[in-house]
């Protein structure tokens, strides 16, 4: 197996993984450590190493609020350790390889968590990529900076550093994928088959990425998973970039409000106090992206619909319950697929053979608080991670998720969820969105369906809609 390899920083010694067939390196450095005078700057190179590194064990998380101490549905689900490692210095990433050798050639999956750019990390555990990896397909998982460390901006970092002033999350985001295209053939992978994938904040990530013209040519496909949050009613719609200048102003604010007079005063104050501090603030607003920042110059969301994206296969969906507002007739609509909907539309109009493909999950979920198709709880599915969860599901579950992981990983191959499962069984066919194609994952099994929703009458109806999310 490929326990131990050599990267462009130095020698890396990985672990094997539950399933012995696989290796995870975890905690590679893919950039210098975002402290001090790199607070609130790009990401810079990684220095190099002497000997082997041991990668046998995940870097901390990066700043956030401590996880597992509410009692939210999430804290229920996945962030269940109020104990985790968290630090500043957080820019690493983790690699599950199949691999027996350096030469494989294996398609390769960039994964970015999701968390409203506020919370999430690399290392949750429904993001465990053995299973994925399993399916011949290296997995990648990646640390991005969070909240007022990835994404502030004030009129002093404009002027120290214009062509990055912020969207320093997202800049990580694009480090790590440059650094796995450089980097990635150490661990048996193919850098000319790289596809990103994300949820909720990480799909919106996704959507930067592949609207970011310096990477075009590297990201070969994309998976966005409940990431086009766009509520057609509302002007702040929630997870779209604001304006830099509005961020900027935000920014002097929090500046003053930790009682300095400037960045570099900022730069000096010990992480966990900035953190806290951004806790006590955040009623006055949070960080997040901004466009006209760096290479992120517009909406993505408006970007992939007027097709300035490079022409790759898409994958995008929802989950059934997420994000639905209700109606005065006692219905209701979901804006995330209101927004897949719309996108594939105008991606159609200006390339008829797009490959695109539209799903919807909406399978039963167990437990006694009915919970529905939550926001992120596919999760679970797509990474076949469901034993690790706490809700009683059965036989039929695991099934859709051997299902969903199938899929998954024949995209990430061949830019076509279709082909054969894990156990050459041939899946049911995923046909690609022609206006109404929409792949179903249900309680039985996954149905590709020939229909559309008809939103029109949701515009109809403004007046009358309430925002839920």
């Amino acid at each position: 197996m490929l326990r131990t390899t050599k990267v462009k920083n130095g020698y890396v010694r990985g672990i094997e993984a539950a399933d012995a067939r696989i290796t995870a390196f975890k905690g590679i450095p893919f950039a210098a450590p975002p402290v001090g005078k790199n607070r609130w700057r790009a990401p810079q190179p990684a220095e190099d190493w002497e000997g082997e590194r041991d990668c046998s064990r995940f870097a901390p998380i990066p700043v956030q609020d401590t996880p597992g101490l509410g009692t939210d549905i999430y804290c229920r689900e996945w962030h269940v350790d109020p104990e985790i490692p968290m630090d500043e210095d957080c820019l690493y990433l983790n690699v599950w390889t199949p691999a027996r050798k350096r030469d494989e050639k294996l398609p390769v999956l960039v994964w970015i968590y999701g968390g409203a750019f506020q919370w999430g990390y690399a290392r949750e555990m429904e993001f465990d990529g053995e299973r994925i990896a399993r399916r011949g397909v290296v997995v990648v998982t990646v640390n991005y900076r969070l909240g007022v460390f990835g994404f502030l901006a004030h009129k002093e970092l404009s002027a120290e550093q214009p062509e990055t002033p912020s969207n320093f999350g997202l800049l990580d985001q694009k480090a790590a994928i440059r650094w796995v295209y450089d980097n990635i053939a150490a661990f048996g992978g193919d850098p000319e088959k790289i596809t990103i994938a994300g949820q909720s904040a990480g799909g919106g990530s996704v959507s930067n990425q592949i609207t970011d013209s310096d990477n075009f040519g590297i990201i070969k496909g994309a998976i966005i998973m409940s990431g086009m949050i766009w509520d057609p009613f509302a002007d702040d719609n929630p997870l779209s970039p604001g304006s830099v200048e509005g961020l900027q102003n935000l920014g002097e604010k929090f500046i003053e409000f930790l009682g300095v007079k400037n960045i570099d005063e900022a730069r000096k104050i010990p992480f966990m106090t900035i953190r806290d501090k951004y806790g006590e603030f955040a009623k006055n607003g949070r960080f997040w992206p901004s466009v006209n920042c760096g290479p992120y110059k517009s909406n993505p969301y408006k970007a992939i619909c007027e097709g300035k994206y490079n022409n790759i296969p898409l994958m995008c969906g929802f989950t059934y319950d997420e994000f639905r507002l209700p109606l005065s007739d006692g219905s209701s609509a979901s804006i995330v697929e209101n927004s897949v909907q719309n996108a594939f539309d105008k991606a159609l109009e200006k390339n008829p053979k797009a490959p695109l493909y539209f799903y919807c999950f909406n399978p039963d979920i167990p437990g006694e608080d009915n919970p529905g198709t939550f926001h992120s709880v596919d999760l679970w599915f797509w990474f076949e991670t469901l034993a690790k969860d706490t809700r009683p599901f059965c036989g039929r579950h695991y099934e859709l998720a051997r299902q969903m992981c199938d899929y998954l990983s024949n995209f990430v191959k061949t830019g076509n969820p279709n082909g054969e499962g894990l156990y050459g069984q041939e899946l049911p066919e995923w046909k690609a969105y022609d206006g109404k194609k929409k792949m179903v994952f249900t309680g039985e099994g996954s149905q590709c369906k020939d229909e559309r929703t008809d939103f029109t009458r949701y515009y109809e109806e403004k007046p009358s809609m309430v925002r839920m999310v």
